[in-house]
């Protein structure tokens, strides 16, 4: 059976169509590559060149769950992603879409090709920057000079279902990364976010996400533009997941609030956040590392439910005050478990909540003399002990923020078990390995607190870029067949399967508010 299910996989993409772009290619320009007419399994590469390409298009084609539509990156002689500009882009002749000036590449939306529900697509290993009001672009009608919105982002999802980003880096535009509420099972992977924003704007952030089915993975978030007040990933899905994430600087690291489309999801009034790494600056904006529940006003669609916020590693270097939790109301709920909670100042810097909401502790590594609210606490909190105190966590290297676990960390075999709502799904079975990658965390003895594992070997280094994939021969492209032709079929299944997600139904076209 095995066999013929091989086969199977074999021959659906044996027909498919590879494009090359880049020097010495097929196709010297991206907006040469036939993008309206892109089927199932075909696969543009993008090859790295020593200058950006200055392009702009959309993706509104279909691939299918066994043939994902690929657009890839490879990578230059040192590991160089190809550098896609929004600075002076060109839009690709022949395409005919609303919404030119809100990003550099855009899923779904298009007269040219048809619109439709963009479906099965994978986007990796591309270095996509520049597109804010500043910068300039020549629209799909030719008329050059055009600028960038303020919100404008390096993807702008419009819709799309069964997306994966993976392996790119976004910077230097309004909003980094976007999604609207028209999106569904997205999978963002391995992904170097920072450097976005508009200058003394709150409006515009590193990651502004709002799907039916997210996760958020092994990706590197940094510090936004100088200047720039936004948060660093701002999220209004149902179904959220973020783990094994680097999240460093925002005005909060974590904003998780209200849709006014989604909050009828059965999967809306949960979120889950573990594994990561939330890394507060001093003088960084609010004071607060994660806010969750709502913030249009409309408490009706407010996220209510749990927050399951477990086996993270919180490091705050304020020299006042600093917040874990903002609730927005009493109806909004988190689990807060094994999680490292460290700050700089003094103990009594720290407060759990803000002031709203029901929170419920239990074996954090935390300073004594933390307080319940610096505000006046108008919520509850449900202490079930187990805590470790001390001065420090036990970090291998604070100052180089290698916060693995030293021997004498007393957050060694000091965690509890998980809540049984969060498993199996969501076990611990993954650590994040800086940057942007990630080992399996195998349990040593018993659970530790924080994001790493005592005792799991570094990872060995990764191997050197792979050799440039050369174009085959004839007309317009080249085939995709044997071994090579199942391998994003292999990357896109065992992706998905990873996301912890079941796809979801479509939803209806619905661009995000901006508030």
């Amino acid at each position: 059976m095995r066999t013929l299910a091989l086969w199977a996989l074999l021959s659906s993409a044996a027909w498919a169509t590879d494009y090359h772009v880049g020097p010495g290619q097929t196709y010297a320009t991206i907006g040469a590559v036939p993008w309206a007419t892109l089927a199932p399994g075909d696969r543009v590469y993008i090859h790295w060149r020593s200058t950006p390409y200055a392009e702009k298009w959309v993706i509104c084609r279909q691939g299918t769950q066994a043939d994902p539509i690929l657009v890839s990156g490879v990578p230059g002689p040192g590991g160089e992603r190809p550098v896609i500009s929004g600075d002076g882009a060109v839009t690709a002749p022949g395409l005919n879409y609303w919404n030119e000036d809100r990003g550099v590449l855009k899923i779904g939306g298009a007269n040219t090709p048809a619109d439709l529900t963009p479906a099965w697509i994978v986007v990796e290993g591309l270095d996509i920057r520049s597109a804010r009001p500043g910068f300039t672009f020549t629209d799909d009608g030719g008329t050059s000079g055009m600028n960038y919105s303020s919100n404008a982002s390096a993807i702008y999802i419009e819709k799309g279902d069964h997306v994966v980003v993976r392996d790119c880096v976004f910077h230097d535009c309004g909003n980094g990364f976007f999604c609207a509420s028209g999106t569904s099972d997205l999978l963002v992977d391995g992904c170097h976010i920072y450097d976005n924003g508009i200058s003394g704007s709150i409006f515009e952030h590193n990651n502004y996400t709002e799907a039916n089915g997210i996760t958020f993975q092994f990706n590197r978030f940094g510090p936004l533009r100088s200047g720039c007040p936004g948060n660093n990933l701002k999220d209004r899905s149902a179904g959220c997941v973020i783990r094994y994430n680097w999240i460093e600087s925002g005005n909060r690291q974590l904003d998780l609030v209200d849709s006014d489309t989604l909050y009828t999801d059965p999967d809306y009034g949960t979120t889950h956040v573990y594994g990561n790494i939330l890394i507060e600056p001093d003088g960084a904006g609010n004071s607060q590392i994660c806010h969750y529940g709502g913030d249009s006003g409309t408490t009706a669609e407010y996220r209510k439910g749990t927050l399951h916020f477990y086996n993270n590693t919180v490091v705050s270097t304020r020299a006042g005050n600093t917040t874990l939790f903002r609730l927005s109301t009493n109806e909004e709920s988190a689990d807060c478990r094994n999680n490292i909670l460290y700050v700089t100042a003094g103990g009594g810097n720290f407060a759990m909540l803000d002031g709203a909401g029901a929170l419920t502790l239990r074996n954090l590594w935390v300073k004594a003399g933390w307080s319940d609210s610096h505000s006046g606490l108008t919520g509850s909190i449900t202490d079930n002990g187990g805590h470790v105190n001390g001065t420090t966590p036990g970090f291998v290297d604070f100052t180089g923020q290698d916060f693995h676990l030293a021997s004498a960390s007393g957050c060694v075999d000091a965690a509890a078990s998980l809540a049984a709502a969060v498993l199996p799904t969501h076990d611990l079975t993954t650590q994040y390995v800086p940057h942007q990658s990630s080992q399996a965390r195998a349990i040593v003895s018993t659970l530790d607190i924080g994001a790493f594992e005592y005792g799991v070997a570094a990872p060995p280094p990764p191997p050197p870029p792979a050799p440039p994939v050369t174009p085959g021969g004839g007309g317009g492209g080249s085939s995709g067949c044997g071994l090579m032709g199942v391998e994003p079929v292999l990357l896109f299944a065992m992706l998905v399967w990873f996301s912890g997600r079941k796809p979801a139904q479509e939803r209806k076209k619905e661009l995000a508010p901006e508030r």
